[in-house]
């Protein structure tokens, strides 16, 4: 059974509990003010668009978890810092140490625990195209398989607490 004007669509969803990650950040505000560091325990979810679901074409849900459970652990117990943030001043710090000015607030962390990210604030919206880019690269890396051309579009949400996240999506042209 076909819909209108033959139209047919297929989906995969992937939400696992140990798709995760554990992480703290600060968001700023245009006027330069912030949030205080706190933390989220966000959850991610993957929904991929087949281009058909023909033996052929199949493609492993595993591939994908994998490629998730890479990249949020990239991320897990880390401190997320917008390293192209307007209001972030670098002081000096010591070889494993990142110290810096964050709208006027001192902090001197780690530097095995702070990832720092190339955007210029950590909200949800910034942190599902990262992370969407980050799996991209990941599951790609496998060349054998035409991406491309069994995928039609996908989309990565993370909620940063029950029902409040953001989601990051791509419709590719084929």
């Amino acid at each position: 059974m076909t819909g209108q004007n033959g139209q047919q669509q297929w989906l995969i969803h992937i939400r696992k509990d140990h798709l995760k990650f554990a992480a703290a950040h600060m968001t700023v505000f245009p006027d330069g003010g912030k949030e205080s560091l706190h933390g989220h325990n966000y959850q991610v979810e993957l929904t991929v668009e087949l281009t058909e679901p023909a033996l052929a074409r199949m493609l492993s849900y595993e591939v994908f978890k994998q490629a998730l459970k890479t990249v949020c652990r990239a991320w897990d117990e880390k401190v997320l810092i917008a390293a192209d943030n307007p209001w972030l001043k670098w002081l000096p710090a010591e070889a494993d140490e990142y110290a810096f000015r964050l709208c006027g607030k001192r902090y001197v962390l780690p530097a095995d625990e702070v990832a720092m990210l190339e955007v210029d604030n950590i909200s949800a919206e910034n942190l599902a195209r990262l992370l969407f880019e980050r799996f991209w690269a990941e599951l790609t890396t496998d060349r054998a398989v035409p991406w491309r051309e069994r995928i039609i579009a996908v989309s990565l949400r993370i909620d940063e607490s029950r029902g409040q996240g953001a989601t990051y999506a791509i419709r590719f042209k084929n």
